[in-house]
């Protein structure tokens, strides 16, 4: 991995050996996101570039849930709640009280 500093405070991140395809230069990045990344990095035992590509991917490209999964947990949720104290018609008599 190289970490090139720049011209007007970018850095250059990128691999050795083609590792990767592209090289994304990040340029006036903010003193605080900067030091965040950084502990980060630190705390998680990876390099700088590492963390970034990490940072993205999380943000980016998100794990995706199935339909079905979804309703599992739905479902589940529902199992836990009291359903004495979550009735519709109980609701729906609140609500009407509540508005004018």
């Amino acid at each position: 991995m190289t970490i090139q500093w720049n011209h007007y405070g970018s850095i250059s991140i990128g691999k050795l050996r083609n590792a990767m395809p592209t090289t994304l230069t990040l340029k006036n990045i903010p003193d605080d996101v900067y030091e965040r990344l950084k502990v980060a990095a630190e705390m998680h035992r990876r390099s700088l570039n590492s963390e970034i590509i990490v940072c993205l991917e999380t943000v980016l490209m998100p794990t995706r849930i199935s339909p079905g999964e979804r309703l599992e947990r739905a479902r589940q949720l529902r199992a836990g709640l009291n359903s004495e104290k979550f009735q519709a018609c109980d609701i729906d008599v609140m609500k009407r009280q509540g508005r004018p």
